[in-house]
């Protein structure tokens, strides 16, 4: 028995010193995701588009003055900034947020943006909605449009600003992610959204209009760059907010939440720390392709650019790749051309593709230097020769 307890013992501390000296694990458990107070949440890579996070993301919610985001980008898209654009009377005294616009006052496509993003103007999105669409209901046409082409599957819009008019007007939590991300790459849309205070034209006064942005995660959150303020009383409280941070941009959306600022803030950070850039493909670097393709000697497959893509560390054993060839041979004659595609696969999900040029190998000095070596020695015989004779 006594030997029975000793080498139980024995067992036990060879155990605990093997765990001891054990390497720690690289692949670190994910951090659950914060708690939000939110209805509707997403979290986005601006850059790459991924959903990094969805609670309830594709249920159709209210979105308030959210619908803003699309009325910006597609005047921007559609018109032009320095536009003169005179305010129509259906414009005035719309019910909710106001920039005081009169009827018949002149100011710039731009001027309405600034007052529609910072102010959240009702009035500014009537009439940049007349302005571009020739009415609010062709406006929306062109709203509806751009959310298709954008892949909103949930969302249709019945008006510019989101007042609460029908119960069509409805978008998700990741298709608004989807339009702050197709938004912020445009520099006009991300200068406008990321101004704190602006002064814009006020026709027949004294003084400029001076706009104060309603979005306070510009002061609450370190990058923070945008978006957009909402509220209405069915909507309740909505935020789209941006963030960045080391050149890498996130953007959050929050539907039904009476902590926002918070819960966008705790978003963006759970984001940060657990979807960290890797990158995955870099420049220049030499592709094998893996299809049956006759590759010309001194010919090369390169990547024109560098991928990267968000991912938790344990996900990188899901990436692989695969190589889609336009032509089944490629020659010297083919230098720097297009010749296909490398695809980036999480799984069974394509991620991106980086295209691949040509490249063949710089022709080397040394056959030229001993061909004109060899013509020397001939020169020299000859001219010995000669001399001799």
């Amino acid at each position: 028995m006594n030997i029975r307890k000793y080498l139980s013992g024995v067992l036990v501390v060879f155990l605990f010193i093997q765990m001891a000296l054990s390497p720690v694990a690289m692949v670190k458990a994910a951090v659950a995701p914060p708690s939000l107070s939110a209805e509707g949440a997403a979290l986005i890579d601006v850059e790459s588009g991924r959903i990094l996070y969805s609670k309830n993301g594709t249920k159709k919610m209210r979105i308030a003055s959210l619908t803003k985001t699309m009325t910006a980008i597609v005047a921007i898209e559609m018109g032009k900034l320095d536009a003169q654009v005179t305010v129509p009377p259906q414009a005035v005294g719309v019910e909710g947020s106001s920039i005081y616009l009169k009827n018949g006052e002149k100011l710039t496509l731009e001027e309405l943006l600034y007052g529609l993003m910072l102010r959240s103007g009702n009035d500014a999105a009537v009439t940049i909605a007349t302005h571009i669409g020739g009415s609010v209901p062709g406006f929306t046409y062109l709203m509806n449009e751009k959310a298709a082409m954008i892949g909103m599957e949930h969302t249709n819009f019945t008006n510019p600003h989101g007042l609460d008019d029908s119960n069509q007007h409805y978008s998700t939590a990741e298709d608004m992610a989807k339009l702050s991300a197709y938004a912020l790459h445009n520099p006009a849309f991300r200068q406008i959204v990321s101004t704190k205070v602006k002064d814009i034209s006020w026709e027949g006064e004294q003084w400029d209009r001076r706009l104060l942005n309603k979005n306070k995660m510009l002061h609450l959150y370190n990058g923070a760059d945008g978006v957009k303020t909402g509220y209405t009383k069915l909507a309740k409280r909505c935020l789209a907010s941006s963030a960045t941070r080391n050149g890498r941009q996130l953007a959050t959306i929050t539907l039904n939440a009476s902590d926002d600022w918070n819960d966008s803030a705790k978003l963006m950070d759970w984001g940060y720390a657990n979807y960290p850039l890797q990158e995955l493909v870099k420049k220049g670097q030499e592709v094998k392709p893996d299809t049956p393709v006759t590759l010309e000697a001194g010919t090369h497959l390169v990547t024109t650019n560098t991928f990267q893509y968000p991912l938790q560390s344990a996900e990188a054993e899901g990436i692989h790749k695969r190589v889609v060839m336009g032509e089944s041979t490629v020659t010297a004659k083919m230098n720097g051309q297009l010749a296909g595609f490398l695809q980036l696969y999480l799984k069974e999900k394509r991620i991106g593709q980086v295209p691949l040029l040509v490249s063949v190998d710089a022709p080397t000095l040394a056959a030229p230097q001993a061909s004109r070596s060899m013509w020397q020695q001939f020169w020299e015989i000859v001219s010995g020769g000669l001399w001799s004779a």
